[in-house]
């Protein structure tokens, strides 16, 4: 554990220093771009500055008028000549530019270069340090040179004569570099200050970005991380389940491939949870947070979803929603279903051949064989399933006929008769069973149902089926209370139902929007016709469900009974 806490305190650090370097290296680059930027920029604005004055002096008629009376080359070494120009309007021209623009030099030289104004009187009548011939061949220059008065930015301007374009001497005027190195020390010192702001800013960043990590990963390090991914991937992927799970905000962050097979949603990640495509039941169950599994269908599929909210350290981190397939086991269901109603009707009918086979065993006994011989008769003509449900040889199928002797079996139990309606007729067999049985039998089951739990006087069930070539058209009619108005519109809504949840697994109000599903997978529908109030005594709810291509044509005509 210490190692670990060790490794990971590292960690954090190397991250923090790491961002600390790579601010500090861009703050410093950034302030030698800077640096360099602003000493050029300082340069040539000195440059620009040491121009105009030199344009100024040489544009002073002054100063052209005694220029040109020392051009062309008639400046010696002459003594006198040296105190008549220290002395004279050029010496004080160029010392009062000097002065008056805080410059280094103002110089003023004759047409061969020779120094007629100098801020050094001895070095009158000598010739420039610096080469002159760029401004005496009429070409204004900025330089940076060193000269007797040591490095300077300088600009050198020619002087014409009065009245012409004749080139008589140039202007030379210098700033010092001291002067460009101080200001650009001063512009370089207000930068740092700023520079070490947005460092120190960038530190205290990069700490609250450490934490701010940290508390993004629960605390959790990369390879911890990785691992959790990894056994995440395993898992989650390899389950048979499905998992949908979303964030605080409601946004998905994950969903495995047995999720998007049963839910019937795509992989898209980080989009809200009601715009993926999920049902209003599945949606329902999800944002309701209820961790009891509940029933829905989606396509072809019958699921049980419950979901949970996730939470870690007191911290929402959303929900999860696990999906697990019902189908099989539905399909199951109902094929035990059709089993038990089999073995109702066998058992059934084993007890009554029973009991009349001990009735002719009796007779036989004392000798009485006429009426052996017609109870005998009566056995053949009749059978047990035309005693048990009358009307019920209008249904030629057996599979068919042995369901419905079983729900009347199942009904007389409850205390209900199951009647056939006068217009039943069914001369083919079934194709699909199975559903059919489940369609009829769900509506069965809630009429019994109905009539059971009502206080009416008669209890009756009324079913009525109707072959159209391969259409079965079945209405079933019940005596109980009908339908309450405010269940009308939601009836086929899953998750609505008209009695209480006694621990059903998957909770109820699944099966009417289970055998809809169903008839509209055969191109038909289930409805309510009336929610009660017709004439007595069947005064309770009518259902009416279509099932096209569940009946095929029976090849041998159905024979006649004798």
């Amino acid at each position: 554990m210490a190692t670990e806490r060790i490794r990971a305190v590292r960690l954090r650090t190397q991250v923090l220093l790491l961002q600390i370097v790579v601010v500090a290296l861009t703050l410093g680059v950034a302030f030698a771009v800077f640096g360099y930027i602003s000493d050029q920029r300082l340069r040539d604005a000195y440059g620009q500055r040491a121009l105009a004055i030199a344009r100024t002096v040489a544009a002073d008629p002054a100063v052209r008028g005694e220029v040109s009376r020392y051009a062309p080359g008639i400046v010696t070494a002459d003594p006198e000549l040296h105190r008549q120009l220290a002395a004279g309007p050029l010496e004080q021209i160029a010392v009062d530019a000097t002065q008056r623009n805080a410059a280094l030099f103002v110089v003023i030289t004759d047409d061969a270069g020779i120094r007629l104004a100098h801020p050094d009187q001895t070095r009158l009548t000598e010739h420039v340090s610096t080469d002159p011939s760029e401004a005496l061949a009429g070409h204004e220059v900025i330089v940076q040179e060193r000269g007797t008065l040591g490095d300077s930015v300088r600009a050198k301007v020619p002087v014409l004569d009065l009245g012409s374009d004749r080139i008589v001497g140039a202007v030379s005027v210098g700033i010092s570099t001291e002067a460009v190195r101080d200001q650009l020390l001063d512009d370089l010192g207000t930068a740092g200050v700023l520079v070490g702001a947005a460092l120190l800013v960038g530190i205290a960043g990069s700490v609250l970005l450490a934490r701010r990590w940290r508390g993004l990963t629960l605390g959790l390090e990369p390879d911890e991380l990785a691992e959790l991914v990894r056994g995440q991937a395993a898992v989650l992927h390899g389950i048979g389940g499905g998992v949908l799970a979303v964030d605080a905000s409601w946004r998905t962050t994950f969903v495995n491939d047995e999720a998007r097979r049963l839910l019937g949603i795509g992989p898209d990640i980080g989009r809200p949870v009601d715009e993926i495509g999920l049902t209003p039941r599945v949606l329902e169950v999800f944002r309701g947070l209820d961790e009891q599994p509940a029933s829905a269908t989606v396509g072809s599929h019958i699921v049980i979803v419950s979901a949970r909210r996730v939470s870690r350290d007191g911290r929402d981190l959303g929900a999860v929603l696990t999906v697990r397939d019902r189908t099989d086991v539905e399909s199951l269901t109902r094929q035990l279903d059709a089993v038990q109603s089999m073995s109702t009707v066998l058992r059934a009918q084993r007890h009554e051949f029973s009991n009349k086979m001990h009735l002719i065993s009796g007779l036989l006994h004392r000798g009485r064989a006429e009426e052996a011989s017609r109870s005998i008769d009566e056995l053949v003509g009749a059978g047990p399933l035309g005693a048990a449900t009358p009307g019920i040889d209008a249904i030629h199928d057996a599979y068919l006929q042995a369901f419905l002797a079983a729900k009347a079996a199942h009904a007389r139990e409850s205390g209900v008769d199951l009647l056939l309606g006068p217009n039943t007729w069914v001369e083919g067999s079934l194709a699909d069973p199975v559903d059919v049985t489940t369609v009829l039998g769900n509506l069965l089951d809630n009429a019994i149902e109905a009539v059971r739990a009502s206080d009416r006087p008669v209890r009756q069930v009324e079913v009525e089926l109707v072959q159209e070539n391969s259409t079965l058209h079945s209405t079933v009619t019940d005596s109980g209370d009908g339908v309450a108005p405010e269940l009308v519109d939601s009836l086929f809504t899953e998750g609505t139902s008209t009695r209480e949840d006694h621990g059903v697994p998957g909770g109820r109000g699944v099966g009417l929007a289970l055998i809809r599903q169903i008839a509209r997978a055969h191109g038909g529908d289930v409805r309510l016709s009336s929610p009660g109030g017709g004439a007595p005594p069947l005064t309770g709810a009518e259902f009416i469900a279509r099932m096209p291509g569940v009946l095929i044509d029976n090849e041998v005509p159905w024979p006649q009974q004798i």
